[in-house]
């Protein structure tokens, strides 16, 4: 399966929240989204980098609808404010794109008490699903995509310390939160199928090996030498990083809880299609589990 942009019909009149697109890859796919006349909302944290987006996609397309949500994902009340925000203006939403994310920053905890990796890259995606998910139901058609990695091949979920409050890899927990965003959105397909909510999806997609801001907390030194020696061999700019995204999001032939990335060496880079994942991944009792525990930390329980 691949993805030709130009192939894509018209979006005009779907609605489209993509998280963390002021910058990168989230940045990418709202401006794909706009070009193919979606309205979108740039969901990000800070409102002048909203902003200051928003006006690079209405250079590039001057007839977009784009409209600006803050929410802050290490933060639930945030979470909750922009949900209810959000419904009070629209009344449905064809595409949830949970892209934002942290990346290996030094051990922060939350003022919800948690570690910020997998809140702002799991916990703050899973609760903002559940209080839009009437929105979504009442969509036909609608699709969640879920943002992995391919560091979550070698992570695991580690219950007995999720908060990694007894030893912090900055590594491990982000591998560890990109491993449940994968788990979330195959246990979310699997409750929605259960629950009876045929004409919606939930899916998954990673950018490969893309030199966002997502690097900002990697040692500067290492980014320098990987981007001038390695650069080209391994990784891909951030609109090619987007299209598994967009592949996710809008391909015609995707089913519930199908997962996407690159097709080059190892998933770094490449054209985008189905994508490979860990066995852990697949495990339905780890993604039960693991939604059962999120349902606890959040506060909010559904499907």
């Amino acid at each position: 399966m691949t993805l030709h942009i130009n192939d894509i019909p018209s979006q005009k009149g779907k609605i489209a929240v993509v998280t963390g697109s002021n910058t990168g890859l989230g940045f990418e796919t709202a401006l794909a989204l706009a070009k193919k006349e979606a309205t979108v909302v740039l969901a990000c944290r800070n409102l002048e980098k909203a902003a200051n987006a928003k006006k690079r996609i209405l250079d590039e397309v001057p007839a977009g609808e784009v409209d600006i949500l803050q929410v802050d994902l290490s933060k639930l009340s945030s979470v909750r404010e922009s949900a209810k925000a959000f419904k009070a203006k629209y009344k449905s939403l064809d595409l949830l794109i949970n892209n934002a994310g942290v990346m290996m920053p030094p051990y922060t905890v939350t003022e919800d008490g948690y570690e910020l990796q997998l809140q702002a890259n799991h916990l703050g995606h899973f609760l903002l699903t559940g209080l839009l998910m009437d929105r979504l139901i009442t969509t036909e058609g609608s699709r969640i995509v879920s943002l992995s990695s391919i560091a979550h091949k070698n992570a695991t979920i580690n219950f007995n310390d999720l908060q990694s409050e007894e030893k912090y890899s900055a590594a491990k927990a982000y591998g560890q939160s990109k491993l449940a965003c994968l788990l979330f959105a195959r246990e979310l397909q699997h409750r929605l199928e259960k629950a009876g909510h045929q004409k919606m999806i939930s899916v998954a997609a990673h950018p490969g090996v893309s030199m966002t801001e997502l690097v900002r907390h990697m040692p500067k030194l290492l980014v320098i030498i990987v981007g001038a020696t390695l650069g080209k061999l391994v990784t891909h700019p951030p609109n090619e990083g987007a299209k598994p995204t967009l592949l996710a999001a809008l391909g015609p032939n995707v089913q519930g809880g199908d997962y996407f990335g690159p097709q080059g060496y190892k998933e770094m880079k490449g054209p985008p299609g189905k994508a490979m994942s860990s066995d852990l991944s697949k495990e339905e009792e780890l993604a039960q589990r693991l939604w059962e525990v999120s349902e606890e930390l959040v506060g909010m329980k559904y499907l």
